[in-house]
């Protein structure tokens, strides 16, 4: 079995545990998955759970360099050189990340409010960005953007490998197979 979920902000990317923190057993109800990665609490967007230790094993294991695409809204105006650095790799404190996929984006239309909303200053704009990686690092995107002056004010992963979020609303579950 396969499933995908719209993981909202703030839920923990484990079944039990969470005292007072909603948990993924507060939203789906398959019996006997597991998630095939992690996504922090404070981040939203897809989430793989399936049954099938192989394949679980296929959409984590960085040998397999599945990508994985990110929205991600920043603090301030990105710049051409701050892409630049994403897209030829950022040195963080674990080392050198490899290159990412990093292009300018717009807030789509179709994206829902965030509880509770982004911080909002008018003396300072964000940006929106598409990141794409290849690996798996703790809080990786968030700490590669604020390497590059941009800190992360909210991140949604919207694929992973050829399963992508496509309409799913917050807190839902789709079968995939």
């Amino acid at each position: 079995m396969l499933l995908a979920f719209n993981k909202p902000y703030g839920v923990l990317c484990q079944f039990s545990g969470g005292g007072s923190r909603p948990t993924l057993a507060d939203y789906v109800r398959e019996k006997d998955v597991y998630p095939a990665g992690r996504l922090d609490m404070d981040s939203e967007g897809l989430l793989l759970l399936t049954d099938d230790g192989a394949l679980a094993h296929r959409l984590t294991d960085p040998k397999h360099k599945q990508p994985k695409t990110y929205l991600v809204q920043v603090d301030g105006a990105i710049t051409d050189a701050a892409l630049g650095a994403l897209r030829r790799g950022v040195i963080l404190n674990d080392g050198l990340t490899r290159p990412a996929g990093a292009e300018p984006a717009v807030e789509p239309d179709w994206l829902w409010p965030r509880d509770p909303p982004v911080r909002f200053r008018k003396a300072i704009p964000t940006s929106w960005l598409s990141v794409t990686l290849r690996e798996g690092r703790n809080r990786q995107v968030r700490r590669m953007t604020a390497a590059v002056g941009f800190p992360t004010l909210r991140l949604i992963r919207v694929r992973i490998g050829d399963y992508t979020l496509d309409g799913l609303p917050p807190g839902h579950v789709r079968r995939l197979a």
